[in-house]
């Protein structure tokens, strides 16, 4: 498998409705191999139409019991998330299945292929990696991608759930992750480093693996906006790195004259003395930089100018990533996957750009994320609220494990409203979201934030029904 071919291989992924494990079952069914597994979601009954999507590509499904794991051959995939002691793993370890990590697995496919190209950096991976799905695509490149989220550019009837794409082509796009360290398992041609902030590790740690990744690049796309990553980029021979801004006129990629618009953006793209209009269909001046570490990424893979720029236009923005889910009596609902305070920041920002008052239903994505992050994310609600906004904080998304509850959604709710902000602890999130919809009036923009919880784009969906309910 060190060639990335795995046609003949079986695989079983533990985990496998995952955001990122999803994706790799779709490379792997593409690819020819013979893909099962299991997930505690379809054993609880989440999200049926997900696993309804893996099934008709020919992949089998089983109970997280062990009873899916049969045979020695069996290679055994499953996220750092998945226990030792999980039936599906006990079975492996007693048949002696190989056993891979998610990013094992997808880091060996990525270095096997002809034009590796890896997204870094703690927000906007994903939005990035779509977007340089969208360039190569159109540009006829015909790439194979990883991602996080579904690409709604790629979305169709028959393949609603379009986190990934199986191409013909040389490239091989996909986000690569710091949280875990396993960032320094990617060995990319074409490296990107949207911004360095505090998430899952400390920042002298993120630094080093953040570095380490860009040294491996021939063509290296920093974000030159944020410091930590300009430090890094300094390292590296000139000619090996592709700067972008919305501050600097110096760098190579620069975007000025931006107008945004509710659900999009425009701006004026400079590169080497050349100058092009650009209009997103995403909002938002994060997506401004977004699209130029894109379009970075897609030069540096021998794409034009031109061709960057019409095919970064083609992309329609990801589900979940500021995604509008409709609008009633009214009012406004957008489902977003918001959960760390810079990722939370710059859609309420966005948002800010327009009148309105906000309702943000915020569920944390873990208690132990909670504890890591409380005083920056209650810091930057208590900043980027508005005087008559409203957080609304259910307890945060609970899937079984063993977990200590040190800090709370109630701690945060706390902290925000000592700094004069308004916030509810509402435990029941069922209960949480119709309390939003009880106190929203014409105008009020309602916005689900979240990880971790595929559900919570149902519920998104279920408070504009709610609200179709009240118009006259």
């Amino acid at each position: 498998m060190h060639d990335g071919n795995v046609a003949d291989q079986r695989f079983f992924l533990v985990g496998i409705g995952g955001s990122g494990m999803m994706p790799l079952a779709m490379i792997l069914r593409g690819r020819g191999a013979t893909v099962a597994g299991s997930d505690r979601g379809l054993d609880q009954g989440r999200v049926p139409a997900k696993f309804d999507s893996l099934r008709a590509l020919g992949i089998d499904l089983f109970p997280q019991d062990g009873s899916g794991v049969t045979a020695p051959d069996q290679v055994v995939v499953a996220s750092a998330a998945v226990e030792a002691t999980v039936a599906d793993m006990v079975a492996a370890s007693r048949l002696g299945c190989r056993l891979l990590s998610r990013a094992e697995l997808n880091a060996r496919l990525f270095n096997a292929s002809a034009l590796p190209i890896g997204v870094a950096g703690t927000s906007g991976k994903s939005t990035v990696t779509g977007m340089i799905a969208a360039i190569l695509g159109a540009a006829g490149r015909d790439p194979t991608v990883m991602n996080g989220a579904v690409m709604k550019h790629v979305a169709r009837a028959d393949w609603p759930f379009a986190s990934a794409l199986v191409g013909q082509g040389d490239a091989y796009v996909s986000e690569v992750d710091e949280s875990d360290g396993s960032i320094a398992l990617y060995a990319p041609q074409v490296a990107v480093l949207n911004n360095v902030s505090l998430d899952h590790k400390s920042l002298d740690e993120l630094n080093a693996l953040f570095g380490d990744f860009l040294g491996k690049a021939r063509g290296a796309v920093v974000n030159a906006d944020n410091a930590d990553a300009a430090t890094l980029a300094l390292r590296l021979p000139p000619a090996r790195v592709t700067r972008f801004s919305l501050r600097d006129a110096g760098a190579d990629l620069y975007a000025d004259g931006i107008e945004e618009a509710p659900f999009a953006v425009r701006f004026a793209l400079h590169h080497r003395g050349a100058t092009r209009a650009v209009a997103l269909q995403v909002p938002g001046r994060h997506n401004v930089a977004n699209a130029l570490a894109a379009i970075g990424a897609a030069l540096a893979a021998g794409v034009t100018l031109d061709a960057a720029v019409a095919g970064v236009e083609t992309f329609a923005g990801l589900r979940r990533r500021f995604d509008l889910v409709g609008s009633a009596a009214g009012v406004t609902v957008i489902d977003d996957f918001g959960h760390n305070p810079d990722k939370i920041a710059a859609t309420l920002d966005t948002l800010h750009a327009f009148p309105g008052r906000l309702i943000v239903l915020f569920q944390p994505h873990g208690y132990g994320p909670l504890k890591v992050m409380r005083a920056e994310l209650a810091a930057m609600f208590a900043g980027r609220l508005a005087a008559d906004d409203l957080l609304v904080l259910p307890d945060p998304v609970y899937q079984g494990g063993t977990v200590t509850r040190e800090v709370t959604s109630a701690d945060v709710v706390r902290d925000v409203g000592v700094a004069g902000r308004q916030a509810l602890h509402v435990p029941d999130r069922a209960a949480a979201a119709a309390h939003c919809v009880a106190v929203a009036r014409p105008g009020d923009r309602i916005v689900v934030m979240g990880a971790r919880d595929d559900t919570l784009s149902l519920l998104a969906a279920e408070m504009v029904a709610m609200l179709a309910g009240r118009e006259p």
